[in-house]
């Protein structure tokens, strides 16, 4: 496997661990409107473990021009930006240099989705374990990862918008 280079380091696929999608739909801003959110982690399973997990994860962001702990990124005013967000038959497919990561959309996430035509995608730093794919993950947990500011504080934000086949 080889080691992506980075100005401030490098680091290796395993080193992220298993990467996770989770989406889901919500109020944005008490705008009245609904969007559509997106939230990508790790599990922290890496090869080297859950600290180096995090630290590839903040080379792999700032690789794909996104600032962790900075303002949303929006993709449709960032040109070259190599994040892509595909949502075609159910699934929404995010695309990332150093990673791609696929999810089934629930009915309402991809209305609203649709609707604004585009996606609040969150990538969070600090792994997850606990929200493995299989487990059961309730609104209170989701919201306890996700709302914790200090996730969100180290975490990189974009706005994608939706792209679709055909």
């Amino acid at each position: 496997m080889t080691s992506p280079q980075t100005a401030t380091g490098t680091f290796t696929q395993a080193q992220l661990g298993t990467l996770t999608l989770i989406g889901w739909s919500g109020e944005y801003q008490q705008s009245g409107r609904d969007a559509a959110f997106l939230l990508a982690y790790s599990l922290g399973d890496g090869s080297d473990g859950p600290a180096a997990g995090e630290h590839a994860m903040h080379l792999a962001l700032r690789r794909s021009g996104l600032t962790v702990g900075g303002a949303p990124v929006r993709a449709d005013e960032t040109p070259g930006l190599p994040v892509k967000l595909l949502v075609q038959a159910g699934q929404a497919v995010l695309t990332l240099p150093h990673f791609t990561a696929q999810y089934p959309v629930p009915p309402e996430w991809l209305a609203a989705a649709r609707e604004q035509g585009e996606v609040h995608a969150m990538f969070a730093t600090r792994p997850w374990p606990q929200g493995a794919p299989g487990l059961p993950i309730g609104e209170a947990e989701l919201r306890a990862y996700a709302g914790d500011p200090e996730v969100i504080a180290t975490s990189a934000h974009c706005v994608l918008p939706v792209r679709s086949l055909g």
